[in-house]
């Protein structure tokens, strides 16, 4: 990529550091988009022993680039985005896309379709670590923090995106019990 295309992809990239998710850090802030996507991305490296089958470097890319049409809109929760917002973060992240140079924009198109699809490993694997990221998370920030609906939401979200997997099962598990923990010590 020549160097002042990889600037500007790098000049949108940065926007997701400043912006902010529903969620606080463990230290009482707002996380940034740019700390849930690297954390992900780092889950996917500790989990991938798990998953000797699957590409986990791809998985690592549809960890990094998951959210960047939040660098366009913002990020609005899961539980407040509508049918609207989604089409909007779509086409302004694939306009984007289209202008990179190539291969990027036929890769970054490729993973986009695959982990909207949700049918390879890959894909799934991904979507699991978005998922109980967000709750693990929820668990370490200050329960103050929480909206009254989180109670329900950090016990009920993901099972369903972890039922492939014994493993992520068990660590979606493990992520219930500190929930637990964190609600009866409240």
């Amino acid at each position: 990529m020549d160097p002042k295309e990889l600037l500007s992809v790098l000049h949108i990239a940065e926007r997701l550091k400043d912006v902010p998710r529903h969620c606080y850090t463990s230290g009482g802030r707002r996380e940034s988009v740019a700390e849930h996507s690297w954390r992900i991305a780092l889950m996917a490296y500790f989990v991938s022993d798990e998953f000797p089958e699957a590409d986990m470097d791809k998985v690592i890319k549809m960890c990094l680039i998951h959210d960047l049409g939040e660098a366009f809109t913002g990020d609005i929760p899961v539980f407040k985005k509508t049918e609207a917002d989604e089409k909007r973060e779509e086409e302004l992240l694939f306009d984007w896309v289209a202008s990179l140079p190539k291969p990027y924009s036929d890769e970054m198109s490729a993973l986009y379709a695959e982990m909207a699809e949700r049918k390879t490993l890959e894909a799934r694997i991904y979507k699991a670590m978005d998922s109980l990221e967000a709750i693990i998370q929820h668990n370490e920030s200050d329960i103050s923090t929480w909206e009254p609906h989180e109670y329900a939401l950090n016990r009920e979200y993901a099972w369903d995106r972890v039922e492939f997997s014994e493993y992520l099962t068990a660590l979606r598990k493990a992520v219930y019990e500190e929930t637990e923990k964190k609600i009866e010590e409240k």
